[in-house]
């Protein structure tokens, strides 16, 4: 299978888009990946799209439906990836709740917050998947691949005011 990629310019930084093809496969901010990408710089109509999603998003406001997503991943990350879909723009979670939600969906007793961290962290579609909404305990602001910095500035963009280190808002 071919990969293509291409840049974004974001207030963050420069953003490594990838994609198969037809859908997005990876979006990578500065310091959640080392190296280059591989395979071929291109300009693709779903690159187009995540710009134009992108865009939006970086000028406050709620993009809607995300570009074609195509990710790849074990069993249970691809349904920690399906949950994080589900936090509304503007809102937040805890790697609590989620864990809660996994033990719930898989008729477990209880589901570890750590391995849902490590889901979560493993997410390879930044902003458009948001990891970046999910808190730690307490809505504490906590692990994030492209830098806490990196975080507390995606969830302004969606209009948290931050102090200290958690956001002012409810936890969903």
């Amino acid at each position: 299978m071919m990969n293509f990629f291409t840049e974004y310019a974001s207030p963050l930084g420069r953003i490594i888009l990838e994609s198969d093809g037809a859908n997005l496969t990876g979006v990578w901010l500065p310091r959640q990946r080392d190296g280059e990408p591989e395979g071929e710089c291109a300009e693709l109509p779903v690159f187009a799209a995540a710009r134009r999603w992108l865009d939006v998003y970086f000028s406050g406001r709620d993009p809607g439906a995300t570009p074609p997503l195509a990710m790849k991943g074990s069993p249970f990350q691809l349904a920690v990836w399906e949950l994080l879909k589900r936090i509304p723009y503007g809102g937040t979670t805890t790697y609590g709740a989620l864990a809660e939600e996994i033990a719930r969906q898989r008729g477990l007793a209880r589901m570890s917050a750590q391995a849902v961290g490590g889901a979560v962290g493993s997410n390879p579609i930044a902003i458009l998947v948001p990891c970046h909404r999910v808190l730690g305990a307490n809505g504490r602001l906590t692990g994030y691949a492209g830098g806490i910095d990196k975080k507390v500035r995606l969830l302004g963009f969606e209009g948290f005011r931050t102090t200290g280190d958690a956001p002012d808002s409810k936890i969903l």
